[in-house]
Parts: structure tokens; C-alpha cells; sequence
């Protein structure tokens, strides 16, 4: 890592922050280029699961190329300097790089399933989820859905913390920081 005083190494910050962040971006590549989407993602059992269509260009490039990086990062604000080459952003970032598998387990997607609807919809449904809702479920397009696992072979993370006194917010001008 080029500047590793921005380097997290503190595992259970590591686990917290991609067990509460929203949205990752899953980088492929076929032989040509590249091909990165957004997905909703579940941290579980120290790997990420995404799911999606079974059909379509993102199985067709894992099917090519298998091997993958997950990039997860959350914005926490700017920070204002009077010096503008010396205004920041505050942030933590993970990038996840490792092989992704079909998950063909049924016991497993229903795991990761719930683990999802845990994740986004906590509390909303009053039972879990069944193992022959997983199995049957076809998408409004009739596609059957089908969950890919990344396994970590190798997972880096970055922070830059929030500078509370130099925080920008709407209304702060230079002249208060001068």
C-alpha cells in the first residue's frame, strides 16, 4: 500500500465496516475489459456474497474469469484547509480480491439469503426464510436467482479519519479557518 499510515489492519473494524456498509462494486474482467457492478453484498463467515440473475454478463465473465475484487468505501465528509491542496476526504475503503464460486449448496444460499434480508430488512418478516423459497424463486423476468461467493485470498483496507475541526459543512468559508 503506497501510503500505509492510511492502512487498517484492525480486523474487528474491518469486519464492522463491511458488515454495515450498503453497497459494494464487483470488479471483473473478461479478456477484452473490464466490468464492474454495483451489488447489494453480505460479510458472512469472512466472505462476501452477492447474488443475482443466473443469466446475464456478470455470470458470463465469472464463468470466464473467475477471479474478482470487491471494493466497498464510504465517503465520511471533507475536510476544509485554507490551503486547497491540503483540503482532504475523510473515508474507509476495503478491497476484497480472491475467487468467486457458485454457491450450489442450498443450504448455504438460504443462509446467505437470510443473512441478507437480516442485513437490509431487519425485523420485517416474522418467520425465516425457507429453504423452497430459494430453490424456486424465479425473478419478474423468470430468471432463477443463484448466489457467488468470494472467498478472501487477499483483503486491504484504508482509512483517513474525520478531523472534526476542519469538517467542512455548508456555510464554512476560509475565512473562518484563517
Amino acid at each position: 500500500m503506497r501510503h500505509a499510515k492510511l492502512e487498517t489492519t484492525d480486523q474487528k473494524k474491518i469486519n464492522e465496516f463491511l458488515s454495515q456498509a450498503k453497497t459494494g462494486y464487483l470488479g471483473l474482467s473478461d479478456k477484452e475489459h473490464p466490468y464492474v457492478v454495483p451489488l447489494n453484498f453480505v460479510w458472512h463467515d469472512e466472505c462476501i456474497y452477492v447474488h443475482g440473475a443466473a443469466e446475464g454478463r456478470k455470470v458470463d465473465v465469472i464463468k470466464e474469469n473467475p477471479y474478482g475484487c470487491f471494493t466497498v468505501s464510504e465517503d465520511l465528509g471533507t475536510m476544509a484547509d485554507p490551503v486547497p491542496a491540503k483540503t482532504d476526504t475523510a473515508y474507509m475503503s476495503v478491497m476484497v480480491f480472491g475467487l468467486i464460486e457458485l454457491i450450489s449448496d442450498l443450504d448455504e444460499s438460504t443462509s446467505v439469503m437470510q443473512a441478507m434480508l437480516n442485513k437490509y430488512v431487519p425485523g420485517y418478516y416474522n418467520s425465516p426464510l425457507a429453504k423452497n423459497h430459494v430453490d424456486k424463486y424465479r425473478s419478474a423476468l423468470g430468471s432463477k436467482t443463484i448466489v457467488f461467493k468470494l472467498v478472501p485470498e487477499r483483503l486491504s483496507a484504508k482509512e483517513n479519519l474525520v478531523n472534526k475541526n476542519v469538517k467542512f459543512y455548508p456555510g464554512r468559508t476560509v475565512k473562518a479557518d484563517l
